[in-house]
């Protein structure tokens, strides 16, 4: 089994004609939990959209859960996407269903179709992140932290090889943010692999791992103490 869930080679990174990163060449194993920090503007999301497919790669070679990011056909998007679970900072639920709604969207969405099946799956999905008694609920009962929690979760149904999680904690005050990276480092610990973009540097110090950094259009790992 390809040990390798994320590798970039030489690329280049470009919003429209702007070069917004050069000389990327980095490789995320399987297992690991890997932050993406930088300052606001610094390149962070247009890397992560050049991942999931929302940005063509058309410089370098990257090769992300066995798809070749250069040779990416349009049509091929909704398949790597079913292999990655992206969470975003502002959650993106769909406000008019309740949270067991949002995720028979997505599940029918990816091509379940066993009621039965798709009900033990937001079930489990729920249990892991500790919302499954919220299920009845629409996105405006619940805290930006539950928010967050059931977009974890939603991320999660599709059992995909890595998670990004863009700026997951943007929203969400100190406390709430500790609660839930704890949520994101137990789905790591059984197995999960997590590319996470923050800027909360506190983040980093409490929970210390792989770090990569945006600056000065370049991409590179840090050491911790340096951050």
């Amino acid at each position: 089994m390809n040990t390798t869930v994320l590798e970039l080679r030489d690329v280049a990174i470009y919003q429209k004609e702007n070069l917004v990163l050069s000389e990327i060449n980095l490789k995320v194993n399987r297992g690991e939990f890997v932050y993406l920090i930088g300052k606001t503007g610094s390149g962070k999301s247009s890397f992560m959209k050049t991942l999931y497919g929302d940005l063509p790669l058309t410089q370098g070679s990257g090769s992300i859960v066995d798809f070749d990011l250069r040779a990416l056909k349009e049509r091929e998007i909704p398949f790597l996407r079913r292999k990655l679970g992206i969470v975003f900072q502002d959650f993106k639920l769909l406000p008019d269903r309740t949270v067991n709604d949002n995720m028979l969207f997505v599940l029918k969405a990816t091509g379940w179709t066993e009621k039965e099946k798709m009900d033990i799956k937001i079930e489990e999905v729920l249990g892991k992140v500790g919302m499954k008694t919220k299920g009845f609920k629409f996105p405006h009962q619940l805290s930006g932290g539950e928010q967050q929690r059931i977009a974890i979760a939603r991320a999660l149904l599709n059992d995909p090889e890595l998670i990004l999680a863009d700026e997951p904690t943007g929203n969400l005050d100190p406390q709430t943010s500790v609660e839930v990276m704890n949520v994101l480092l137990e789905i790591n610990k059984a197995g999960k692999t997590i590319l996470m973009a923050t800027h909360d540097y506190a983040l980093l110090l409490k929970f210390p791992s792989k770090t990569l950094k945006c600056d000065g259009s370049k991409v590179f790992e840090v050491v911790q103490k340096s951050v």
